[in-house]
């Protein structure tokens, strides 16, 4: 018989017991047989302390429905499931898979055969599966088995994993093919040194000991420039704390940039009291490969013109512009890519790198900035770099602006052309 209905034998000869003990005493039979009645009664009315315990202990459905407000708002999906079935799914699962996943079976909902292998197995275990959400992505699935009648799967995201791991191989294959170049060029014009040296005149000795320093040159450049992409990455999540009078820094920064025999191109606008929060350091260089840039791959002995204004409300905008043939608009969102060329032969007699505007965009990103790139077919390109900007009392100096102008007359900041 079951325990909830099981007569209590022993509660009830307590009870006769207990009630005919008042008879014994001499008083009326009416108020014994009224105390058995009520002692009796009782017994069968009152659940037993097991059938208490078993009402108060939570059922599996609670447990269920209480885990699932606790993962509800967990950033990763998460779904619980029984015989298959999705019974519940959070939050971030309804915005990835969508909410029509809750009721399905969640084989059809993965759709993945490796999914669908590990969910039949009913073990505890994970897989790995591409293309879950979109082609490409990388998505493991965990599935752990639950004591109260259900199983909880989880699906981690391994795409931002994966694409980091690839971006370090391509990095390193293309600084190794960039390095290798310049390096075989180097070693095939000195073994040729070295195997005639009396029967070479002296004219193609020195054409092959100006090429090996320029090869030389640009491997020093490369590797300069992988140094400074480095320290930039290190340092992005580092705000910069110190002042910097924007406007100085781009006058010293754009005369530098443009070197001696190319300062004649630049034309300089550069508005006063224009003060960022920044690394100097890295601001100069910012402004060093924009201009560098802008005069390589503009027209030939064509301007280059460097603004510096303010931008809306709070912000400064650095802008340098060529009148060169400008960038197929295809190319301009890949121009920040590490080793981009729109034309890698032009790109290396030129001497340039292929890292120069990703060291800027890391730069801006640092400074909490914006890059813009215009370019019109025909009439040349636009490099813009938003900055926010730090409103200070004029009265107080700022150390970056001792010697800031780098030489140069106040009058030059208005037109250094010609």
């Amino acid at each position: 018989m079951d325990s909830e209905h099981r007569i209590p034998v022993a509660g009830l000869l307590l009870a006769l017991i207990g009630s005919a003990a008042p008879f014994a005493a001499g008083l009326s039979w009416e108020l014994s047989l009224g105390l058995l009645l009520v002692w009796g009664c009782s017994l069968f009315i009152l659940p037993s302390p097991e059938t208490r315990t078993q009402s108060t202990a939570p059922t599996a459905e609670a447990m269920r429905a209480t885990f699932a407000q606790i993962i509800e708002h967990s950033a990763t999906p998460l779904m619980l499931t029984v015989g298959n079935r999705v019974v519940n799914a959070n939050n971030a699962t309804r915005t990835t898979l969508g909410a029509h996943v809750i009721g399905q079976d969640v084989r059809v909902a993965l759709r993945h055969p490796n999914a669908v292998e590990l969910l039949d197995s009913g073990r505890n275990g994970e897989t790995v599966v591409t293309g879950l959400v979109r082609r490409q992505d990388i998505w493991r699935i965990s599935q752990v088995q639950s004591d109260l009648g259900f199983n909880v799967v989880e699906l981690t995201n391994r795409t931002a994993e994966a694409d980091v791991s690839r971006a370090h191989t391509d990095f390193v294959a293309n600084a190794s093919h960039e390095l290798r170049t310049p390096l075989a060029s180097i070693l095939g014009y000195i073994e040729t040194l070295q195997e005639a040296p009396g029967s070479i005149d002296s004219k193609t000795s020195t054409r092959f000991l100006e090429i090996i320093h320029r090869e030389a040159q640009r491997m020093q450049n490369l590797v300069s420039d992988l140094m400074s992409l480095s320290r930039v990455e290190a340092e992005k999540h580092d705000l910069p704390e110190t002042n910097v009078d924007l406007g100085a820094l781009v006058r010293r920064a754009a005369v530098e940039g443009a070197g001696h025999e190319r300062r004649n191109r630049l034309t300089m606008h550069c508005k006063p009291d224009i003060v960022v929060r920044g690394d100097a350091q890295q601001l100069e260089q910012l402004v060093r490969n924009l201009v560098d840039n802008a005069l390589k791959y503009g027209a030939a002995d064509g301007p280059v013109t460097v603004e510096l204004t303010r931008y809306g409300v709070g912000n400064a905008q650095l802008s340098v512009a060529d009148t060169g043939d400008g960038i197929p608009a295809e190319h301009i969102p890949l121009l920040t890519r590490r080793f981009y060329r729109t034309d890698p032969g032009r790109s290396r007699a030129a001497g340039g790198t292929g890292l120069g505007l990703a060291i800027v965009k890391h730069i801006v990103e640092r400074h909490q900035g914006r890059l813009d790139i215009e370019s019109t077919p025909g009439q040349g390109t636009r490099v813009s770099a938003r900055l926010p900007m730090v409103e200070t009392d004029p009265s107080q100096s700022l150390p970056e602006q001792a010697g800031a102008t780098g030489g140069l007359p106040p009058e030059e900041d208005v037109g250094v052309h010609g």
